[in-house]
């Protein structure tokens, strides 16, 4: 009989192997086998909790979004003014935590299945319509509608134009230099609002 807890655990490891054999391998080399082997579990198993390794990208994936979620709460919280939710939501995609090498690697590869798997495009729109509203919500406190719309969309391309470019960069992950980037896109959008 297993015991209790052993599945979550489990689908835990196969995730964390899912991120690591991504950013060694890429996802197009990496196998299901490779991966329940680095998560210390048989094939068959991470077949059974997943049925395929789009099924087990997708998993991941999910588990990333809920991690980012729970960051992006954290810091929404201590935010007093609709200026420092904006900074919020772009430090918590920065932060230490999710700006490290190997999630940006499966950051990719989630972008690059999203072309061709319908479940996975279906995740990442949600991520990116949660993205620009929650942007869109800060702008409009200081920008008409369509313009807060608008300065949101490009700070989501922004961040996560920056993400992706991190992939075929030298060196260790910048996320100061990335926010500042971002912060100074957001800067002239609302200095932009007197004109408007």
């Amino acid at each position: 009989m297993p015991r209790i807890g052993m599945e979550t655990t489990r689908r835990k490891a196969l995730i964390d192997a899912t991120v690591e054999t991504i950013h060694v391998r890429g996802f197009n080399d990496a196998t299901m086998a490779e991966i329940a082997r680095r998560a210390g579990v048989s094939g068959g198993l991470a077949h059974h909790y997943f049925g395929s390794k789009a099924g087990l990208l997708n998993a991941t994936m999910r588990a990333l979004l809920t991690d980012l979620s729970r960051e992006t709460q954290a810091r929404m919280a201590t935010a007093g003014t609709a200026r420092e939710r904006i900074s919020a939501l772009i430090g918590a995609s920065f932060a230490p935590n999710q700006f490290q090498p190997a999630l940006i690697s499966a950051w990719l590869a989630f972008y690059l299945q999203a072309r061709t798997d319908s479940d996975t495009r279906r995740l990442l729109r949600i991520y990116h319509r949660r993205l620009v509203s929650n942007l869109a919500h800060g702008f409009a406190a200081y920008l008409p509608a369509e313009h807060a719309r608008r300065a949101a969309e490009g700070t989501a391309a922004l961040i996560d134009g920056l993400w992706l470019q991190r992939v075929f960069a030298d060196g260790a992950a910048q996320p100061k230099s990335a926010m500042r980037q971002v912060e100074d896109y957001v800067e002239r959008q609302l200095g932009e609002s007197t004109h408007v």
